[in-house]
């Protein structure tokens, strides 16, 4: 996404709003500034970088940021993403837009350090820069004609989960939210759901918090009550999706995953972030993220996804030890 406007006087360029991206194609309409504005550029080129307003630890590996972003905040909507660099040789990598505000022109994302780039990520504080960030990317979570709806949530899915049961709840939807984590200690965004549901269950494996046991416990718990559901949203690991989704077949409700594979350019070029939805191969970064649950072969999609996990833990490693030796120099 390039933030900002044409470039043809030096008064536009002075006029030009934060995130501009160098586009030389442009400096030929009015040649005889193209020394000057070059020159500014090269300058202040940290000005136009993407600055970080707000940083929260919401527990020992899962970070929030809120991110400067105008044209991102202008069209995100749930369900969307962004790809985004630390730094000019980083990979890109996508992450969820959490929350988004388009008064303050800023998106919010959460993410949970696993790999050398989000590791690298989280060196970063209020104040620095994020190098660039592309989006907003994928299609919108689809919340309309829906009366009634549960949100399930596992693990740092839960921020994906958020912001579609915000939106249902504005809409004056019946929203039931059931997040569930390991322990006490990993729960977030509780206050978050607790404002956006009509009623919220918070499950635990190991009963520290909340009630103990699985969310497809509490769910099957709530159907068998008389519970009514137009549609379930199921959002976290694929395990968790795979039988919430085998749950809510057996009694008929539609529902839908959200889908985060390996992902390069997001534009659906590469094709890393195939899976296969009814027989047929989508690609979740142009076809989704979100798909019909019944439909997606999880199976598959868990053994892709441990394919590199011996490689991002040594990235992850490496990086880790580099940034400790920094910080003993």
């Amino acid at each position: 996404m390039h933030e900002g406007n044409a470039v043809k006087t030096k008064n536009d360029f002075v006029r030009i709003k934060k995130g501009l991206k160098f586009q030389p194609l442009l400096l030929l309409t009015n040649y005889k500034h193209c020394v000057i504005i070059v020159f500014e550029l090269i300058l202040i080129r940290n000005d136009f970088m993407y600055r970080i307003i707000r940083k929260a630890i919401l527990n020992p590996t899962v970070t929030l940021m809120e991110i400067e972003a105008p044209l991102a905040a202008k069209k995100a909507e749930p369900g969307q993403f962004i790809i985004l660099r630390t730094d000019k040789n980083g990979e890109r990598i996508p992450l969820t837009i959490a929350d988004f505000d388009r008064v303050r022109g800023t998106i919010t994302i959460i993410y949970q350090i696993v790999g050398a780039t989000t590791e690298k990520l989280n060196y970063k504080n209020k104040g620095d820069y994020i190098e660039d960030l592309t989006g907003p990317l994928g299609i919108p979570s689809k919340t309309d004609g829906l009366k009634k709806v549960a949100v399930v949530g596992g693990g740092v899915g839960c921020a994906i989960a958020y912001p579609i049961a915000k939106k249902l709840h504005a809409n004056g939807v019946c929203v039931h939210s059931i997040i569930g984590f390991r322990s006490r200690e990993l729960v977030i965004l509780e206050d978050e759901f607790s404002e956006a549901s009509d009623m919220l269950c918070i499950m635990t494996d190991d009963g520290s918090y909340g009630e103990k046991g699985l969310v497809t416990t509490a769910l099957k718990s709530l159907i068998e009550k008389g519970e009514v559901y137009d549609e379930v949203i199921a959002i976290g690991p694929l395990v968790m999706m795979k039988f919430v989704s085998a749950l809510t077949k057996e009694y008929g409700i539609k529902t839908t995953v959200s889908m985060n594979p390996i992902m390069i350019d997001g534009t659906g070029m590469c094709g890393c972030c195939r899976i296969t939805v009814g027989g047929e191969i989508k690609f979740a970064c142009v076809d989704g993220p979100d798909f019909d649950g019944h439909k997606v072969d999880f199976d598959e999609a868990i053994k892709r996804g441990s394919i590199y996990r011996k490689i991002e833990r040594a990235a992850h490693e490496k990086v880790c030890n580099l940034y400790q030796n920094i910080n003993e120099d």
